[in-house]
């Protein structure tokens, strides 16, 4: 559990202060689940889901910050998975408070999401490991296509987390084929985009739960 990982361009050595700015970039995760909150403040009665939501962005900042800043297995873990959890909290959430899924169909989604995910974990050495992403993008890209088409409160808002998506996994692909003229890299730019990502998942949670909450 504690041997050393040096998968990211800017890390050129052990030491707890050897990727400064992607260790420090984790704060836009904790900034992110902080605004989620100031949204929730409008609403009449927050559900425990997007408690839970608010509280797995923290833990990928913090847990990203251990990881960026010790390199090593245990680090790892903590940062893997609050990021799975969030991810699996939303489409559980998203699916049935927004879609309006039946138990059993959200929950197969959530099972089908889950085996793709890991299945996705044996490509990590393709673009750079953002292939195993791959999965999450389809999901989101599909709930993105389904609120647009639905005309759902801010109809466009999960396409545009999409294409947040899709530039954070630019980044990550890049951090290391740019390292050689780019010596910090671009992993940092992963975590700033997918805080962004985070909040814009949430957003749309968090306003069309509450139109529903107030139509029935």
């Amino acid at each position: 559990m504690n041997d050393y990982i040096d998968i990211y361009c800017e890390r050129i050595m052990p030491g707890l202060w050897s990727e400064p700015l992607n260790a420090v970039s984790n704060i836009s995760f904790v900034i992110a689940a902080a605004v989620i909150w100031q949204l929730t403040r409008r609403q009449q009665k927050v559900p425990i889901g997007i408690w839970i939501l608010i509280t797995l962005a923290t833990s990928i900042g913090i847990g990203s910050t251990l990881f960026h800043t010790f390199a090593t297995q245990w680090a790892n873990l903590l940062d893997v998975i609050p990021i799975v959890l969030f991810q699996l909290c939303f489409v559980w959430l998203y699916s049935r408070q927004v879609v309006r899924m039946k138990y059993g169909y959200a929950g197969a989604l959530l099972v089908g999401f889950l085996l793709a995910s890991n299945f996705s974990t044996n490509f990590t050495n393709i673009l750079n490991g953002s292939l195993s992403y791959a999965p999450a993008f389809l999901v989101l890209l599909g709930f993105g296509l389904y609120h647009y088409q639905q005309q759902k409160r801010e109809p466009f808002i999960l396409l545009a987390a999409s294409a947040v998506f899709l530039l954070a996994l630019l980044f990550r692909t890049l951090d290391r084929e740019i390292c050689p003229y780019f010596s910090i890299g671009t992993h940092f730019l992963w975590h700033l985009c997918n805080s962004i990502l985070l909040y814009l998942s949430a957003r749309a949670l968090i306003q069309n739960w509450s139109a529903i909450a107030k139509a029935s």
